[in-house]
C-alpha cells in the first residue's frame, strides 16, 4: 500500500512555513484592512476590464460561496470601491467594476504585494532566483495549476551554469518526448562544450531565453565550413521548455539567430534535424528554410530520417 504520510507531512510543513513567511496569517494582507480573499476579489475585478466583471464568473473562478462573496462586495460598495451593474447580454447576471477610489486602493495593495515579494527575492542571487521561479512553475505544472510564464520573454547571453542546463534539458526532454538514448545527450554535450571552449564572439553566439527569471529555451549560431565558398552559419540546439511552448519562444530564438547571422556577414544558414519535430519544423518553414537533403539514419537508439534545411540570407 502506498504510504503518503511522509509526503503529506512535507507539503504541510512547507505550507505552514510559507504562509507565515508571506503574512497570510496576518489580520490584513500586506498590513492593509483587507483579508487575502478580499484582495483576491479586488484583483479579479481589476483585471476583468474597464466595464467590470461578471459576479457569477468571479464566484466560480475563486470558488467562493455566493453569500460570502455578496458580503465582500457589499463592504466594497459601502466603502466606495466598486459600482454594481447588470450584464448587457443578461439582466439576471450582475456585474461589478472598480471605481476610481477602488482602482487607487487596489493599485496601492498591488504595489505593496510586489514590494514584499521583491524583498524576499532580493535575498537570493540571480541563479537561485531562477531556480526558485522554475521550481514554482514545475509545482504548478504537476498540480495542474494555472501558472503563467510570469513576464515577457527575454533573450540573453549565457551565464555560469547555463551551458550545463542546456545539455541537461536536451537530455531529459528528448528522452521523455522522443525516447532518445544517452548518446543524444552526449552529442549535445560535445556541441555545447565545443562552443563554450572556443568560439568567435564576432561570428558565433549562444542565447538563453528567460521568462519570469527562469530559463525556458536556448539556441546557438556557429560558423560552418562551406564547400562552395559561401559563408555559412549553422543553427544548433534549439530548445523550448514545455511550460513555455505556445508563447512564441521558439520563433523568437530562431529569428534572433537569423538576425545575428545576417549582421555577421553570413550568406547562408543551414540546420540539421530529424523527422517528427513538427513544431520546430513549422517555425523553420515559416521563416524561410527549405529541406535540401534527407536520408535514413540509425542514431540515438532509433531509425530516423535526418534532414538538412537551408536558407539563403541574401
Amino acid at each position: 500500500m502506498l504510504d503518503l504520510a511522509p509526503a503529506v507531512a512535507a507539503v504541510r510543513s512547507f505550507n505552514r512555513a510559507y504562509t507565515k513567511l508571506i503574512g497570510l496569517l496576518d489580520e490584513g494582507l500586506v498590513k492593509s484592512p483587507y483579508t487575502l480573499t478580499e484582495v483576491r476579489v479586488l484583483f479579479e475585478i481589476a483585471h476583468a476590464g474597464p466595464d467590470g466583471g461578471s459576479v457569477p464568473r468571479i464566484r466560480e473562478d475563486l470558488g467562493l460561496d455566493a453569500g460570502y462573496l455578496s458580503r465582500i462586495l457589499a463592504r466594497f460598495d459601502e466603502e466606495g470601491l466598486v459600482v454594481k451593474g447588470r450584464a448587457a447580454e443578461d439582466a439576471r447576471r450582475g456585474t461589478v467594476a472598480l471605481t476610481e477610489r477602488g482602482r487607487s486602493v487596489f493599485s496601492g495593495l498591488d504595489d505593496r504585494s510586489g514590494e514584499q515579494v521583491a524583498a524576499l527575492l532580493s535575498r537570493l542571487g540571480a541563479e537561485d532566483r531562477g531556480r526558485l521561479v522554475e521550481a514554482m512553475v514545475q509545482v504548478g505544472s504537476l498540480l495542474e495549476l494555472e501558472v503563467g510564464a510570469g513576464s515577457e520573454v527575454t533573450l540573453r547571453a549565457p551565464r555560469p551554469g547555463d551551458y550545463g542546463w542546456a545539455v541537461e534539458r536536451h537530455g531529459v526532454l528528448y528522452a521523455v518526448e522522443r525516447d532518445f538514448d544517452e548518446t543524444f545527450e552526449a552529442d549535445v554535450a560535445r556541441i555545447v562544450a565545443d562552443y563554450a571552449s572556443s568560439h568567435d564572439p564576432e561570428r558565433e553566439a549562444f542565447w538563453i531565453a528567460e521568462a519570469g527569471g527562469r530559463r525556458v529555451g536556448c539556441i546557438a549560431c556557429v560558423r560552418r565550413p562551406s564547400e562552395d565558398g559561401v559563408e555559412t552559419a549553422q543553427l544548433r540546439i534549439l530548445l523550448v521548455e514545455p511550460s513555455a511552448r505556445g508563447l512564441g519562444v521558439g520563433r523568437r530564438l530562431v529569428e534572433e539567430c537569423l538576425g545575428f547571422a545576417r549582421k555577421a556577414g553570413y550568406r547562408r544558414m543551414v540546420l540539421f534535424t530529424v523527422d517528427g519535430l513538427s513544431a520546430a519544423h513549422r517555425i523553420y518553414r515559416d521563416v524561410g528554410f527549405e529541406v535540401v537533403h534527407q536520408e535514413a539514419v540509425e542514431v540515438w537508439g532509433h531509425h530516423l530520417v535526418e534532414q538538412e534545411w537551408r536558407m539563403e540570407l541574401g
